[in-house]
């Protein structure tokens, strides 16, 4: 069961990693306050149904939950208007290993302190390899980002020349 859910959740994180470079295309094109909002209404709308049809009764609902476990919602928002905006800007592969560092140094700083009633599990020297690791991945992504920029800008360089010759 331990394997079969890790794979989905790899598989899920490819998804959302489709879905970010999809939504910074449409971003690009109608804009980003747009592309969240038809995210979020075509989400709300996909969820409701599924609720209607599959969730049972729970002792609470949102409207008596404690409030702080509703800012995850609000975390979404943040998340699809950011990533709208940078994808475009920054490359996917650049875009979803930064988030995958957040979501990696969060995810251990909650571990380490047991933040948000979760089980402590504190860091270790594996631990503090991943993030290293992590920022290498970052940065040589970051790197050939840059190194892919420069030469794009050499090829047009090259190519206005040779139409300058031509004419």
């Amino acid at each position: 069961m331990f394997i079969a859910m890790l794979i989905l959740v790899v598989a899920s994180g490819a998804v959302l990693c489709a879905q970010s470079a999809i939504n910074g295309r449409l971003g690009s094109t109608v804009g980003v306050l747009e592309s969240a909002w038809l995210t979020f209404t075509l989400g709300a709308l996909i969820t409701f149904v599924i609720a209607f049809f599959t969730e049972g009764p729970h002792a609470l609902t949102v409207f008596s939950v404690p409030r702080w476990q509703m800012t995850g919602a609000f975390f979404g928002v943040i998340y699809m208007l950011v990533i709208v905006f940078a994808m475009p800007r920054v490359g996917t592969a650049a875009a979803t290993v930064a988030v995958i560092s957040g979501q990696l140094l969060m995810s251990l700083l909650i571990d380490n302190f047991g933040w948000l009633g979760n089980t402590v599990i504190e860091l270790g020297t594996r631990r503090y390899v991943a993030i290293a690791l992590l920022g290498v991945a970052l940065a040589l992504i970051y790197r050939s980002n840059v190194a892919s920029e420069r030469n794009a800008g050499r090829r047009r360089s090259a190519a206005s020349r040779e139409l300058s010759a031509i004419e």
